[in-house]
């Protein structure tokens, strides 16, 4: 289980940095997403980069885990480390957030749940408008969707 805390001046103290990812993934107008089982949230697939991956490898594993999608890399969308974002797991881990955010093409497979989502859907941006997402992962999409001219967000 996983508490996310933003902004919040009673979140506990960070004792961990994990660089992690996640991935826009389209499909003919439609964004591939996940409902997360550790925090019940919906959001982007993604999650922690292993010791002896690739950044881009890391994407496309995490992808195949929780979606059963394969995909290919297309750019950076963005990286987010706001150390007011802490996120509390059951283990007495306390994670600082670094996620790097990408865009990429889906390749193939066959939408398959996992331990960490307990459903994968296409959607719509209007659908995912309505959807319960951390506002983390909001910023992601909307920066994803709508890429700046200045290049990938850095916040």
């Amino acid at each position: 289980m996983r508490v996310d805390y933003i902004d919040d001046p009673n979140a506990p103290a960070i004792n961990s940095v994990v660089p992690s990812v996640v991935a826009l993934v389209m499909d003919n107008g439609r964004v591939l997403m996940i409902h997360r089982t550790d925090n019940d949230f919906w959001a982007l697939p993604g999650g922690g980069h292993d010791p002896g991956e690739s950044i881009s490898d890391t994407v496309i594993r995490e992808v195949r885990e929780e979606t059963g999608y394969n995909v290919e890399v297309e750019r950076l969308t963005g990286i987010y480390t706001n150390p007011n974002h802490v996120m509390a797991y059951d283990n007495g881990e306390v994670r600082q957030q670094f996620s790097i955010a990408f865009r990429a093409r889906l390749i193939s497979g066959e939408a398959r749940t996992s331990s960490e989502s307990s459903a994968v859907c296409w959607l719509t941006p209007a659908e995912i408008a309505r959807l319960d997402l951390h506002p983390s992962m909001r910023q992601r999409i909307q920066d994803a969707l709508e890429p700046s001219a200045d290049g990938p967000a850095i916040r």
